[in-house]
């Protein structure tokens, strides 16, 4: 294998099965593929989810440049021109296994293995292969999102990074808001002509908001969108009631100007638990398909992925199934169309959630069969998008057909998929490519309003 300044990669199986475009992410430098992770993605490959098809795309793209470069991708000396899956890379790819790699002097890391890290361990066999490549001379960096097999790398001496290529650092992620301080006479002339332009909408990216606050006195404040043109437009006055639900705070206000936007075909809403990111896209929804018939039905889905232990096989129909997974969207239906203190009683509400579902205006569907289908003329709702892979996210969203509008929602902080954290997941990974397009907006909500009692939850616990 070559020596110097290049560096070896050696992924781990959950690398591959997060991206199988991950081999192509390291031009520059070598990728090496431990015969371990083979054959933990042959146990892989057979599932029908994100993971077996990311399993089946790595081993077919092997067994591709196997079959054009015969007898090289097990040759420590060799290895397979990286160039053949992107074109501008110089490094090679190495499917190896320790037992290749032997006529190092690998004694120190040997007493390891055989006192402490089993041998028929998958993870251990893959520790073993990047231990012997640094016996051999080379710069091995070991990439891995299993936090436990990071931490036994790093103890034997080894560099280790997480898959970053899809992260988003969570101190730089995109809020979709700033606020300014501004002359009052800026603001007097923002509200009369009722858009400005110039320094004050410079740094916002397109559909960004801008709070501006006077100098002179804090509580005059205005808030502003920054439109496709450059400049700043007072935000839609429609916002301050949609489906009898009216905005509790600033953000909940920007995110309903978005949401009730035809112009806006896909709006990103983050927040915690009780910030009402789903409550006001549903209400957004039900208020353009019923009562302004922008939009031929809703369709809502969300991951099917547990909080805590599963409770196993359920009995029934697919609407039977879903009716558990979708609890909380009937839930948000019930607030919606029945009744609180300040809205219309229960018994005079427009109509019930059951009656929307019996008139299919609303589809519930499971992201599994989501896959291959055009979805036009449809206000979609993807609830707990934290949740999906990037690529799971790009999926979804090439599924919006003509005249559709989609809206994720999710809270990062609040992840149950073990190969997902807050800042490599689909949503924080769509907010940061997205930023700025002319037809795409993004909020992160920050108050909780669902009780008292949720607020002091999301903020102390």
């Amino acid at each position: 294998m070559a020596q110097g300044k290049i560096k070896a990669f050696v992924l781990d199986t959950n690398v591959l099965l997060h991206s199988s475009a991950s081999i192509s992410c390291f031009k520059d430098n070598d990728v090496v593929i431990p015969m371990a992770v083979i054959e933990e993605l042959d146990k892989f490959k057979k599932n029908s989810d994100e993971l077996g098809r990311n399993a089946r795309r790595v081993i077919r793209l092997l067994d591709r440049l196997r079959e054009k470069f015969p007898g090289c991708s097990g040759n420590p000396e060799r290895g397979l021109p990286l160039a053949e899956i992107t074109p501008d890379a110089t490094g090679k790819l190495f499917v190896l296994g320790a037992g290749m790699l032997e006529n190092g002097n690998t004694k120190e890391a040997d007493k390891v293995f055989d006192n402490e890290l089993l041998i028929d361990s998958p993870d251990n066999r893959i520790l073993r292969v990047a231990c012997f490549l640094r016996s051999r001379g080379r710069h091995v960096v070991f990439i891995s999102k299993d936090i436990n097999l990071r931490l036994k790398a790093d103890a034997l001496g080894l560099k280790v990074m997480d898959f970053e290529r899809e992260k988003v650092r969570e101190v730089e992620r995109y809020t979709g808001f700033s606020e300014k301080s501004v002359p009052q006479k800026l603001i007097d002339e923002a509200y009369s002509k009722k858009e400005l332009s110039g320094t004050a909408a410079e740094e916002i990216f397109t559909n960004g908001f801008v709070n501006l606050i006077s100098q002179t006195d804090e509580k005059k404040q205005l808030l502003m969108r920054k439109n496709c043109s450059g400049k700043l437009q007072l935000i839609s006055h429609k916002t301050e009631k949609v489906w009898n639900l009216s905005p509790r705070n600033k953000e909940q206000k920007m995110a309903l100007d978005l949401l009730l936007d035809p112009e806006i075909k896909l709006v990103t809403l983050l927040g915690g638990a009780g910030t009402g990111k789903t409550l006001l896209a549903l209400a957004a929804a039900l208020a353009q398909t019923l009562d302004g018939g922008s939009y031929e039905k809703i369709l809502v889905s969300r991951p099917v992925i547990p909080l805590g232990n599963d409770i196993g096989f359920l009995p029934g129909s697919k609407d039977a199934k879903l009716a558990s997974w979708m609890q909380p969207i009937f839930d948000n239906l019930e607030f919606l169309t029945g009744g609180e203190a300040e809205r219309k009683p229960k018994s005079s509400s427009r109509c019930s959630a059951e009656s929307l579902l019996n008139s299919r205006k609303i589809e519930l569907e499971a992201l599994t069969y989501i896959r291959g289908r055009s979805i036009p003329n449809q206000f979609i709702i993807i609830d707990e998008a934290q949740n999906l892979t990037p690529h799971e996210v790009k999926t979804i969203i090439s599924r919006c057909g003509s005249g559709s509008k989609m809206v994720l929602t999710g809270d990062p902080a609040q992840i149950d998929n073990p190969y997902l954290d807050s800042s490599g997941n689909g949503l924080s990974y769509t907010v940061e490519r997205l930023k700025g397009e002319n037809i795409y907006g993004h909020v992160t909500l920050r108050k909780s309003e669902r009780s008292e009692l949720a607020a002091l939850a999301a903020k102390k616990l």
